[in-house]
């Protein structure tokens, strides 16, 4: 049973028979035949069929929903058996926005060093995108804003906050000043995270509150992308304070803080709400909340802290 409705979560993810069998390691013939013989079980149709997936079916969304429960479920059990027999092990995966990737490594080191046997896997991705992953079973925590998204159905630890500022050539128009304000930022010719990015998201709206229509000259999903590019100094970006410390030092950048206002979001770890929850789970939220806050706290040489000027 709890095989075949691993067939139904494949099949919610990848909304193809193919690619959900794919990722089953299994024959499509397999999985259909495990799908229908769902069917025959609860004596409903679960899943609409023509030449390709065509969604589920009342029936078979109510079965998806308890699908994601019974399987959380047993594999946390499997999990918890696994560590009394064994420790702690298998894949931990966490899932980042774009500008918390750079704090992954204040989790995963300490958590390897408890844990040795763990592996980890890291993806990028955007903020509405981690709760799918963590309610498909394909992420077991993420880092993310805890204060633009609903987190109800999460355990939530905050772990530092967000500032921002204006990466820029030195000698540009701002080279004198030590703070500017939004509405002098939205003057400068940007580069930004795409739309669909959190952080683009707060940049425009604040932006927006300052009279200046955003206009970025290149977009990308990518924070690197948009770092090398400043550091060519021929362009300027808005990035949280944090990550630009992360990034290092370049010859020839400033960084400014953005204030009036002094914009701040909460960033920290996100992890469903189970009980019982799995043991990597457990160990990572014990980790997070014993370095909550710290990140704000850390001195000028620490890559993990905000703040400072450079150049």
């Amino acid at each position: 049973m709890i095989e075949k409705l691993d067939y139904l979560l494949a099949l919610s993810r990848e909304e193809h028979f193919g690619r959900a069998a794919e990722a089953c390691n299994i024959s499509q013939q397999t999985l259909s035949a495990g799908v229908k013989q769902l069917e025959n079980r609860f004596g409903v149709q679960l899943v609409r069929r023509g030449s390709r997936f065509q969604g589920f079916t009342p029936e078979g969304e109510r079965v998806l929903a308890w699908a994601r429960r019974i399987v959380a479920d047993a594999r946390a059990m499997h999990e918890d058996v696994s560590t009394l027999k064994r420790g702690l092990a298998g894949t931990l995966r966490i899932a980042a926005v774009p500008t918390a990737l750079p704090m992954v490594a204040a989790l995963t080191t300490p958590f390897r060093k408890r844990h040795p046997g763990v592996r980890f896997s890291i993806e990028s991705t955007t903020s509405a995108d981690i709760f799918q992953l963590l309610d498909g079973l394909e992420a077991d925590a993420g880092l993310t804003y805890l204060d633009n998204e609903p987190t109800g159905r999460v355990i939530t630890v905050p772990l530092y906050t967000e500032h921002y500022r204006l990466l820029t050539a030195a000698g540009g128009p701002y080279d004198d000043r030590d703070s500017i304000t939004w509405a002098e930022a939205g003057r400068v010719p940007l580069c930004l995270l795409t739309p669909n990015m959190q952080n683009r998201r707060i940049i425009d709206q604040q932006l927006r509150i300052a009279g200046t229509e955003p206009a970025p000259t290149l977009e990308s999903n990518s924070m690197i992308v948009l770092m090398t590019h400043v550091r060519t100094l021929q362009w300027a970006s808005i990035m949280p304070a944090i990550l630009a410390d992360a990034l290092g030092p370049t010859e020839g950048v400033r960084s400014i803080p953005i204030v009036e206002p002094d914009l701040t979001h909460v960033i920290g770890l996100v992890a469903p709400r189970r009980e019982p929850a799995t043991p990597m789970v457990t160990a990572l939220v014990a980790i997070a909340r014993t370095i909550a806050g710290t990140l704000d706290q850390m001195g000028p040489g620490d890559p993990r802290r905000a703040g400072g000027r450079r150049g």
